[in-house]
């Protein structure tokens, strides 16, 4: 009897054991069953601690993290930008779903038995999914910040009375660029939220060039010409350009542009023709008239031998059409140079039919300033790059190599006045300067070469009585040195 209340006592001893184990069991799946509906301790999102919460304390916590301003300092000043001014806005829809996906997806029986056994998970991290409106944020920076805080730089500005610039300031200006990629970098951190903005430094650029027309229209005033003078500029790297016809302080419309006598600048159409008909291939005789024609300060017989080679009756028709062909409607040389020689045509051009100013230009021989800045500007652009006007009007006959070869030519015309006076000794100048007999009409065309940019710049000067070399040269070299110095300002 008693072994059997032995075994009684055993067998209920071992119940309640049984009975403990499961009450305790069901404890523990309740338990974690609740814990499993918050998320892991060691969750977090974009290094948000979120374990141990629900989802929507999960997203109240996310949303409270990310609203924090984000600290700006530039300069002296520092701005609190709140997120929302530039559109930044959290996707925690998109980040709960990947950590219901973390916290849900594993198998229930697995993490209870980890429970059970106190192992915890390796950390969960669920990246930042955000968004923000870079165009507002940029709007932002260049308003509201940089237009206040920054300090643009100062360009040169003309002496008075010179042909000189004062040196520009530089300035301080915000990177836009790298502010941009800071702020982003901030506002998808929770706690790296200040960012330190450093300004860079800015150089100072060139005056306007309606500032460079204003100075060349003030040194024609102050030289004491009291005759025409008609200036065509062109910015070879921007393609910008200044034209305009200035008389006792008035403007004269260059539309259409104004007839000059052709003088001696029209050897730059004949050079161009000569190529043209010879295909570029220059024999020696014709490189000599031509280094002679451009060089000399009388090339005249050079240059009717030229077009005599071309043509000997028609040669300056030739010349002529050339121009014609290129869109050069106001240029042209209609008989050769050679006393005794007869015209060959009459030409009636836009230039020369204007009734309101009249230069008294020779009635065979003529062009505008803007003409032969533009056939400059072709030749130019030709010797750089192989293209433009002259090898598209006269494929197989004028290429590249030819287009130097001119520029090679124009420098010979070592006259060192004129546009030359103006520039540094050493300065390439590609030109060509004439003058008519009755020193009424003086001009001078020309590709000038220098270290802050080229440019061409034509420049012809009418006078009714004469217009005097002792006044009309300084008057030139003081026009080509402004060109020259708003090309290469003094160092800042």
């Amino acid at each position: 009897m008693r072994l059997r209340g032995s075994s009684l006592f055993l067998r209920g001893i071992s119940l309640v054991f049984i009975l403990f184990a499961a009450v305790v069991t069901v404890i523990q799946v309740v338990q974690y069953s609740i814990s499993r509906y918050n998320y892991p301790p060691d969750m977090t999102i974009d290094n948000v601690p979120v374990g141990g919460l629900d989802p929507q304390s999960a997203a109240q916590r996310l949303l409270q993290v990310y609203a924090l301003p984000v600290e700006i300092h530039y300069g002296d000043a520092v701005i609190d930008l709140d997120p929302g001014l530039i559109g930044f806005q959290l996707d925690t829809e998109s980040m709960l779903a990947a950590a219901d996906l973390q916290r849900t997806g594993a198998s229930f029986w697995g993490g209870f038995w980890d429970h059970l056994w106190n192992r915890r998970s390796p950390a969960r991290q669920i990246p930042l999914v955000s968004s923000y409106s870079e165009a507002r944020l940029r709007a932002y920076l260049q308003d509201e910040i940089s237009a206040r805080y920054d300090q643009p730089p100062t360009p040169a500005q003309p002496i008075p009375g010179t042909a000189n610039f004062t040196p520009g300031t530089p300035g301080q200006t915000m990177d836009i660029d790298r502010a941009v990629a800071l702020i982003e970098s901030a506002l998808q951190s929770p706690d790296q939220r200040i960012v330190i903005l450093a300004s860079q430094s800015t150089v100072a650029g060139r005056p306007s060039l309606e500032t460079l027309q204003i100075l060349l229209k003030q040194l024609i005033d102050q030289s004491g010409f009291d005759g025409l003078v008609d200036l065509y500029f062109l910015d070879l790297q921007t393609q910008e350009t200044i034209h305009f016809a200035y008389q006792a302080g008035q403007d004269i419309s260059v539309n259409p542009d104004i007839a000059f006598s052709g003088a001696s600048t029209i050897k730059i159409p004949i050079m161009v023709s000569v190529f043209r008909y010879f295909n570029s291939q220059i024999s020696p005789e014709i490189d000599a008239l031509l280094k002679d024609m451009i060089r000399s300060q009388n090339g005249n017989n050079s240059a009717d031998s030229l077009m005599a080679a071309i043509d000997p009756g028609r040669g300056p028709l030739v010349v002529t059409e050339t121009m014609q062909q290129l869109g050069l409607e106001n240029t042209f040389i209609s008989m050769y140079y050679a006393l005794g020689s007869i015209p060959l045509q009459h030409y009636n051009t836009p230039a020369n039919s204007r009734l309101d100013i009249n230069t008294n230009p020779d009635t065979f021989i003529q062009t505008t300033p803007s003409e032969m800045g533009v056939l400059l500007e072709d030749i130019y652009l030709c010797a750089q790059t192989g293209g433009g006007s002259l090898v598209a009007a006269f494929p197989g006959q004028i290429d590249q190599a030819a287009c130097q070869q001119m520029i090679q030519y124009l420098q010979e015309d070592k006259l060192g006045a004129l546009i030359q006076g103006g520039v540094p000794e050493g300065t390439i100048v590609a030109h060509k300067h004439g003058w008519d007999n009755n020193m009424n009409n003086f001009s001078d065309s020309g590709i000038v070469y220098t270290p802050g940019g080229n440019y061409i710049l034509t420049i012809y000067a009418y006078h009714p009585v004469q217009a005097l070399w002792n006044i009309v040269s300084p008057l030139y070299a003081e026009l080509s040195r402004a060109v020259y110095n708003y090309f290469n300002l003094p160092s800042q």
